[in-house]
């Protein structure tokens, strides 16, 4: 009898139809059942010996919810027996409803393996907790999770017991993972966490990688990659990382459109044994970056979402440094000026922040320049060390790619179509902020632009973490900034930023409240009596 591994995951949901992620035991056909019609089934497709589907669900009405169950070969494997959770439902939203999106970034998911959590309360267990208790009251329409999702190079003691069992942790990549069976192990210890698995099953979530979910720095210069490639080790580990990725959060951010033409999709699902094609995909993508688009568009009512891939897609030879590719550029530029009058609010998800402490932002630029050679080859050399070092390989490390977003984000937020707001929603820096930019040589657009930054969703944030952050948003840095961005010749940036909001630190959730052409944010910050309190809310717009 085949049994239910991972899952469910509610992936994606509109007013008529939905899909739901599952892992299962052995090949079955799986299904949803919803208690007003819904309904839909699929076989599964394997992958190096595990079985996976992502059921298309219609039969939705709009402005309803209808809970569901999940049966793998007719016999009943969700809800689990005994339960203490609300049943799972399916939630359609209406046209003209209310638009909540709640997003975050970098959850170390490890259980602590006894007595008190090392890195505090997770955001998303008291999210879940939260929403248990009431479930008819307020909750997210999506959740958007910003990247490291799992830590391919940080695992915890009870995974180092688990791979010690399996291989000689003696040998690279040591304790780190290291093929796809190993990144199963994460997902499992990530998605089974049963407030999390809860959560994920009733909610819509929206996904993109950031570096851990590779290895730390993943492509932060042509020499750290020349140098990962000289590994033993890490052909394989990101090959697997990549294959895993489509298999666990690629996936089930496609719209049911795009998964009807999705080619490798359909090769997947023809072979009894998908395998070879998605490395084969992998292996491409390794190859040519640019060949593969994991960035992807979402629309919520009146609310467009782009999430952005900031790691695999960009250019790393120093003369042409990008954060994008052209054709990711290319289609950024295009998603965001299409049919500017269907959309109120412009969300772009980019797990990396565009605006940063300025000190930050022109130690980056500094660094850029000095590793391009503008200061001589001893300066590169030094520059090269630093990058890797103090992880600067933010937008302000690939200075046209961030002038090009600054213009795009001008042009997006102008001119009689022009939206309410254009919010950047990003993590990865384990604090969070609300900065907002202007344009001082005219130009500047009608939309309110913030960045608007929160993680960690669950790690640590060290107190250099703290003070750094405060001290690289205060003045004193501000020129000192400037003095780096003098010593390398860099010209100033197109926008001048303030910090509105922050910084905060914790773990912590941000919330967007997006009504017609209304605006509203909210901070919560995990507790250690498991609920979440408001540290800051505000109204981003004036209407």
């Amino acid at each position: 009898m085949a049994e239910l591994r991972l899952g469910p995951l509610l992936r994606y949901a509109d007013g008529s139809s939905a899909t739901v992620w599952v892992e299962a035991s052995r090949p079955c056909t799986a299904e949803v059942r919803g208690d007003r019609g819904a309904h839909g089934e699929i076989r599964t497709f394997q992958i190096a010996g595990h079985h996976y589907a992502l059921i298309p669900v219609t039969g939705l009405t709009p402005g309803t919810s209808q809970v569901y169950e999940v049966f793998l070969d007719g016999t009943r494997v969700w809800p689990l027996p005994d339960s203490p959770f609300p049943p799972s439902a399916l939630h359609s939203p209406a046209d003209g409803d209310t638009v909540r999106v709640t997003f975050g970034s970098c959850r170390w998911a490890a259980p602590p393996d006894g007595g008190k959590d090392p890195v505090g309360p997770d955001a998303l267990d008291t999210l879940a907790a939260r929403i248990a208790a009431d479930p008819d009251a307020e909750r997210p329409d999506v959740l958007v999770l910003l990247g490291d999702q799992v830590y391919a190079d940080e695992t915890s003691p009870a995974t180092r017991r688990w791979l010690a069992a399996r291989r000689d942790l003696s040998e690279p990549p040591g304790s780190e993972v290291a093929d796809y069976e190993e990144y199963t192990r994460l997902y499992y210890e990530s998605w089974l966490d049963p407030e999390v698995r809860w959560l994920l099953s009733t909610v819509p979530t929206c996904m993109i990688f950031d570096d851990h979910d590779i290895s730390d720095d993943w492509n932060t210069s042509a020499a750290w990659l020349a140098d990962m490639r000289a590994t033993s080790w890490w052909r394989e580990r990101l090959l697997s990382g990549l294959m895993s990725y489509w298999v666990y959060q690629h996936l089930g951010n496609l719209t049911p459109d795009e998964l009807a033409t999705d080619p490798l999709y359909a090769a997947v699902r023809h072979h009894p044994d998908g395998t070879d094609e998605l490395r084969g995909f992998a292996c491409r993508a390794d190859a040519d970056p640019a060949s593969v688009r994991w960035s992807y568009r979402r629309d919520f009512g009146r609310v467009r979402l782009l999430m952005v891939d900031t790691r695999a897609a960009r250019v790393l030879d120093e003369e042409h440094r990008s954060m994008l590719d052209p054709g990711e550029a290319r289609w950024l530029r295009e998603q965001a000026l299409a049919d500017r009058e269907s959309y109120d609010h412009l969300l772009v998800g980019t797990s990396l922040p565009w605006l940063l402490p300025h000190l930050v932002h022109d130690a980056e630029a500094w660094n850029a320049a000095l590793c391009r050679g503008d200061r001589g080859a001893r300066w590169a050399r030094f520059g090269e060390d630093l990058r890797r070092r103090a992880d600067l390989e933010h937008w302000a490390a690939f200075p046209a790619s961030f002038d090009a977003l600054a213009a795009l984000f001008a042009e997006a937020g102008s001119g009689p179509e022009a939206p309410a707001t254009v919010l950047v929603l990003s993590g990865d820096v384990h604090h969070a902020y609300v900065a907002e930019p202007t344009w001082p040589s005219g130009g500047g657009p009608q939309a309110r632009v913030l960045q608007l930054t929160c993680s960690p969703v669950h790690n640590s944030v060290p107190l250099s973490i703290r003070l750094g952050f405060r001290f690289g948003w205060s003045a004193p840095a501000r020129l000192l900034g400037r003095r780096f961005a003098a010593h390398g010749g860099c010209p100033r940036p197109p926008v001048v930023w303030r910090r509105t909001g922050g910084p905060w630190f914790g773990n912590q959730l941000m919330t967007l409240t997006l009504r017609g052409r209304s605006a509203r944010l909210r901070l919560e910050r995990a507790r250690g009596n498991g609920v979440l309190k408001t540290v800051e809310e505000s109204a981003l717009t004036g209407s």
